[in-house]
């Protein structure tokens, strides 16, 4: 526990440093918030609708920053190995597990803190969060979850191709995922099937109706039961095969 709170310091100071790495991220997010609530809140007048537009699409700007957040992870990996500092950890006493989990916790929170920014802008835009305080530190938690797994993602690509323009490319690819889903009309006026198809195996989905239950809906068991269900496997998936990784550049090294 020692090391990877000394990791996650180092990490996040050398975020800190380089804040040009963390602003295009909210860039994306405040434009996702924005641009779809003005140009598409008129959806929330159709019959059947739940809540207020602008808690239906924040969820996609809290996903969208956790997609992008997460390369700082794979980053961080990307510059250690290039400036040899991963193989003098590899020389100290340090455990793997930290190696691995302290850029990618950091890398969680600093897209906590982006999340949170986001939604302080939501409520300033009128926002109401139907299940309240609790429900808003519940929709910080899920992105947090949700960040450590595109951080496990980010650490493995980082780990296998020590490339750093790879890996942020492999990150973004899983920009498209945002899209396959109910992104900005609820289920119900869909009429693609293949888009109905995507979306039900597409995790995503099932974090962005977890979300929009907290925001528009109030307390909803079975969305939130799934939702932390798939981002808790979504992120042990991931974090599996970043140490699967890990263990194949320690044996490298």
């Amino acid at each position: 526990m020692n090391d990877t709170v000394l990791l996650i310091g180092r990490s996040l100071r050398n975020t800190m440093r380089e804040p040009a790495t963390i602003l295009p991220n909210i860039a994306i997010s405040v434009f996702f918030l924005f641009v779809y609530n003005s140009g598409l809140s008129s959806v929330a007048e159709l019959p059947g609708f739940q809540g207020t537009y602008l808690g239906f699409i924040l969820p996609v700007a809290i996903v969208s920053a956790a997609v992008g957040g997460a390369g700082l992870a794979g980053q961080t990996l990307i510059k250690d190995i290039d400036n040899g500092y991963f193989t003098k950890l590899l020389l100290t006493p340090t455990r793997r597990l930290s190696v691995i989990w302290g850029p990618m916790i950091a890398s969680a929170i600093v897209l906590t803190a982006q999340v949170v920014l986001v939604m302080l802008i939501a409520l300033a835009l009128g926002l109401k969060v139907a299940a309240g305080p609790l429900g808003f530190a519940l929709v910080v938690v899920l992105a947090f979850l949700w960040g450590m797994a595109f951080a496990g993602y980010a650490a493995f690509m980082a780990l296998k191709t020590k490339n750093a323009a790879a890996a942020q490319a492999a990150t973004f690819a899983f920009f498209p995922l945002i899209f396959l889903s109910y992104t900005f009309v609820p289920k119900e006026y869909v009429t693609a099937g293949w888009l109905k198809v995507a979306a039900t195996i597409n995790p995503t989905t099932y974090v962005f109706d977890s979300m929009r239950s907290l925001l528009n809906t109030g307390w909803d068991s079975t969305s939130l039961i799934v939702g932390f269900a798939v981002t808790l496997g979504f992120a042990t998936l991931t974090g599996i095969m970043a140490l699967w990784a890990a263990r194949g550049a320690t044996k490298m090294s």
